[in-house]
């Protein structure tokens, strides 16, 4: 999942608009962040399958030192203590990241550890059992959120509208079709695993650094002041 982390993120946002955006929009993306450090560094494998769809192409290996159940934990914790001088703040920002957790658990082939190096999985396997259709599912879980999003928003004067736009433009640019990992995924190893995970982070990261920037620059307008 990409498009419907960031999803999550503004449907909390905007359930708790107080909260900075950052410490949110980050913290969707902080397992996936590090899951590409972790490819690049080693720690974690994927393997190219162009067969692996619907967007991926490439099979999660292993991916136990963040996307373990245990591993999501220690993150979420990880992540809300450095926001913990706002003990909401930091509550806020570790249901972000565990959030993660549990939006990639309907899609995921069976690759969800219990902890690292554990024999159990977790992972319903939407992607493997659906292919496409897994990701006409993903938008429309978007446009839930979105429209949740938007109707919170109302009572505030206040309109996401370019940062959903964003999030469409994502979507879609992670579809079967258009999503850089099929050309990734046809490298020689090991640019393959390499570049993957290096655009896993970096795109993860500036994604959401770009829609907080959106999203604080909408509750600064004009439009949102009494």
């Amino acid at each position: 999942m990409y498009a419907g982390h960031f999803a999550i993120g503004m449907a909390i946002k905007s359930a708790t608009p107080k909260t900075p955006t950052m410490p949110i929009l980050l913290g969707v993306a902080f397992m996936d962040i590090v899951n590409g450090l972790f490819v690049v560094a080693g720690l974690d494998r994927v393997t190219p399958n162009l067969n692996s769809g619907p967007y991926l192409f490439f099979d999660l290996t292993f991916i136990d030192w963040d996307h373990s159940l245990l591993m999501a934990v220690v993150l979420s914790l990880v992540w809300a203590s450095l926001f913990w001088r706002d003990r909401r703040t930091a509550w806020v920002a570790g249901l972000a990241v565990f959030s993660h957790f549990l939006a990639d658990w309907p899609l995921h082939n069976h690759d969800l550890a219990l902890f690292p190096y554990s024999d159990t999985h977790l992972g319903y396997g939407l992607w493997g059992k659906l292919g496409t259709t897994s990701w006409l599912l993903e938008g429309a879980f978007c446009l839930a959120l979105i429209a949740f999003a938007e109707w919170q928003n109302s009572a505030r004067g206040v309109s996401y509208r370019w940062v959903f736009l964003v999030l469409v433009l994502v979507f879609f640019q992670t579809s079967p079709w258009l999503s850089p990992m099929r050309f990734i995924a046809q490298l020689s190893e090991p640019a393959a695993h390499l570049v993957s995970g290096a655009l896993g982070a970096i795109g993860f990261l500036i994604t959401g650094l770009f829609l907080t920037w959106l999203n604080d620059r909408a509750e600064r307008s004009p439009a949102t002041k009494p």
